[in-house]
């Protein structure tokens, strides 16, 4: 298999570090050129940019694939929300599956909440994970009518405060939908999406049961550590350019 990476002069590090950086973390394009010049690594922000259209979505389906592979996920139940998001003056929705554990399963956007709309996330959500135990939803009634054409109706469920994990995981999402000034196109919209929840799902962690040494590495098997490079030499207060 050819390296992604062979028509390239930065080294595989210095790309997944700024891809991490840029999707992970609530910073523009601009804050990560910033910081990465504090570090020694001259790059525009246009090459952040780049980097993570190109590479973004390569990442994400590595740490996809892994995890699938591994059975990160749970069955058990899911929790499905939607939300909305507005894109040149228009509202897409954004619909959200995630396992009673945070694991976030699916994200997908449609232009409607309807029936039609419901049931392709589903469909799209069970071809890739198989069947739940148990559903819960809000009170929209698109799910019952899409889960009454799959026939599990009976396995959803509604209730005050059930659905409290999804909507907690639409958090990180938001603070950096904001530092990204929104989105201007459905695509990019889905593409971002979609790599923001896989590499969510790699730096997921019990933080209180867990110490600082068993965190996940990065795919590549470097852990990402500030440390390991070396920070530029102090040139002044101020960077003109």
């Amino acid at each position: 298999m050819r390296s992604p990476f062979r028509y390239f002069n930065s080294s595989p590090e210095v790309i997944r570090l700024v891809v991490m950086m840029y999707i992970r973390y609530p910073l523009s394009l601009r804050q990560v050129e910033d910081i990465l010049f504090e570090r020694g690594i001259d790059i525009c922000h246009e090459t952040v940019r780049y980097w993570w259209n190109r590479f973004g979505p390569l990442f994400a389906a590595e740490i996809r694939k892994r995890r699938i592979h591994l059975h990160s996920h749970s069955n058990w139940r899911w929790h499905l929300d939607e939300v909305f998001v507005r894109i040149n003056g228009e509202t897409h929705y954004l619909w959200r599956a995630v396992d009673h554990e945070g694991e976030v399963l699916e994200v997908f956007v449609t232009k409607r909440r309807d029936r039609r709309a419901a049931l392709r996330f589903l469909k799209r959500t069970m071809k890739r994970y198989g069947r739940p135990a148990l559903i819960v939803t809000d009170r929209l009634r698109s799910y019952r009518a899409a889960m009454n054409v799959i026939g599990n109706t009976a396995d959803q469920t509604c209730g005050r405060w059930l659905n409290n994990r999804v909507e907690n995981s639409h958090e990180p999402f938001r603070r950096r939908e904001r530092a990204m000034q929104r989105f201007r196109a459905v695509r990019t919209l889905q593409k971002f999406a979609a790599a923001h929840a896989s590499i969510h799902n790699h730096f997921n962690h019990d933080r209180p049961s867990s110490n600082r040494t068993v965190l996940t590495p990065w795919p590549s098997g470097v852990n990402w550590r500030p440390e390991r490079l070396r920070p530029a030499p102090f040139a002044g207060p101020f960077r003109f350019v």
